[in-house]
């Protein structure tokens, strides 16, 4: 059997454009450097400076991005202080902006999977447990593991 003949092809979607969740979601986060923005977000990296040299980014353009990641409810903006230092920004996740932590971590799993022979550079376990994770669908009456049961470790193949 051909993947041809063992494939159903659709012609529609079963849902409109302007009524799916992760359309509207693109809108929002819709190009690399947003999600490298709550990349560093989610690893609690907030520092407009921090940011912008961990991954590279113009100035002008984390600038543009972290206002549409606050306007959007995504991001908070909160005043930070160092000894001697005058008043700065940091950007951290909102609730809202937790809640896409799945997504990076589903994301980053496919990628260590398909594009990098399944090498990871983030180990993520059961804070309880130690039992590694990985990101799937469970039914809506099972527990749920939150993010504040979870421990992120960087692994020896990490840099």
């Amino acid at each position: 059997m051909s993947n041809s003949e063992s494939l159903q092809m659709n012609r529609k979607s079963p849902v409109p454009v302007d009524q799916c969740g992760a359309a509207l979601a693109t809108e929002i986060i819709s190009d690399r450097w947003s999600m490298l923005i709550l990349r560093e977000a989610f690893y609690r990296v907030g520092r407009f400076d921090d940011i912008q040299s961990e991954i590279g980014i113009p100035r002008s353009v984390l600038t543009d991005r972290l206002k549409k990641l606050v306007s959007n409810g995504i991001l908070t903006r909160e005043p930070y202080r160092e000894a001697g230092s005058r008043t700065r920004t940091a950007y951290l996740l909102s609730q809202k902006g937790r809640e896409l932590g799945l997504v990076l971590l589903a994301l980053m799993q496919w990628g260590d999977r398909h594009l990098r022979d399944g090498e990871t550079g983030l180990s993520v376990t059961h804070k309880e447990t130690g039992q590694a994770l990985v990101v799937g669908l469970v039914p809506a009456s099972e527990p749920k593991i939150g993010f504040d049961e979870v421990t992120l470790t960087p692994t020896s193949s990490a840099p």
